[in-house]
């Protein structure tokens, strides 16, 4: 049974930071890239961060230089470090596990409120 575990998320103000934790079992975590999402009301859900098995990251233009994806691989988790948080950064944010090959699979994570407010 795959099961993605996020945690970390909660109310911050804006200009702080949050370090979001994904802990993955049941998948071989080292062949499978992490991503992080999110989604905020009425919007549709976007990437915020992925790492691919071998360690290279992209990033979504409004989070670059703000947020930084990492894992390891010791212990099949992947974290999202969000710093200088914005209200525009308030959303659920999900753990995502991506497998291209040798077909598309996908696991996800139920998913962690993040809220920037005064």
């Amino acid at each position: 049974q795959v099961q993605l575990v996020e945690s970390g998320g909660g109310l911050v103000q804006p200009g702080g930071s949050l370090r979001l934790s994904c802990a993955a079992s049941g998948i071989n975590f080292n062949i499978y890239a992490m991503g992080w999402f999110r989604q905020a009301p009425g919007k549709q859900r976007e990437l915020v961060a992925r790492m691919s098995s071998v360690g290279t990251s992209n990033y979504a233009d409004s989070v670059k230089g703000r947020f930084t994806i990492s894992r390891d691989n010791a212990l099949n988790t992947a974290y999202l470090q969000m710093s200088k948080l914005e209200p525009e950064d308030t959303a659920v944010y999900y753990c995502n596990a991506y497998k291209p090959f040798p077909r598309n699979v996908n696991y996800w994570g139920q998913g962690t409120q993040v809220t920037v407010s005064s």
